[in-house]
């Protein structure tokens, strides 16, 4: 299973917001790691430009780049703009719906929480993270004791994060419903696509 496993602080400082979730160490050094500390950065280049803005978006994800690159090269294929196709598919991983639920407080914990069984989709079980949902697909944490106690208390961990439009969630029956697939401003407001879709057009 492809997945980021580094430091996560560092990538957060790198590019100046908590991309994997705010926490105590960030808040204290939010300026760009580096054993000078705070300074002036030099102007980039367009290309350095685009592979930050790529970077950004893999880790937000926690991909590696192989299984990144796999994605946009799909959304390339597809009919629409290139850009907001690569998106939504990121957005629709199974791991980034359980995430977008409440049902974990990570992506990187929704990945752990599907890879160990714990999810459902159209009643059976989907261990894949990677795998895409679609419009109408029903998502719902096993019926099993340990999997809805860990649901529920990330539930209410993550009460004040608003669930999007695009999913209706019934959070007694640990259950969601995808009722269409995201639009534009639904997913990562603070990442142009465009940029990401130019730097790979380069190789």
């Amino acid at each position: 299973m492809a997945r980021y496993t580094g430091p996560t602080t560092r990538i957060s400082r790198r590019f100046g917001q908590p991309i994997f979730g705010a926490t105590k160490a960030f808040e204290k050094r939010n300026f760009p790691p580096g054993q000078h500390g705070p300074k002036l950065r030099r102007k980039l280049s367009e290309y350095a430009v685009g592979l930050n803005e790529k970077q950004k978006l893999r880790y937000t994800y926690g991909l590696l780049e192989r299984q990144f690159r796999r994605t946009f090269e799909t959304a390339k294929r597809e009919r629409g703009v290139t850009g907001e196709r690569f998106l939504q598919l990121l957005e629709t991983r199974l791991d980034s719906v359980v995430y977008l639920l409440g049902f974990a407080k990570s992506r990187a914990a929704a990945r752990q929480l599907v890879g160990h069984g714990h999810v459902r989709v159209n009643g059976h079980k989907l261990d894949i993270a990677s795998a895409v949902v679609k419009a109408g697909d029903e998502v719902e944490i096993k019926n099993l004791a340990s999997s809805r106690q860990l649901a529920q208390r990330n539930l209410e961990e993550n009460r004040a994060r608003p669930v999007p439009g695009w999913l209706t969630l019934n959070a007694e029956q640990f259950k969601a419903t995808v009722t269409r697939l995201p639009n534009r401003d639904e997913i990562a407001s603070d990442i142009n696509e465009q940029l990401i879709v130019e730097f790979y057009s380069r190789f």
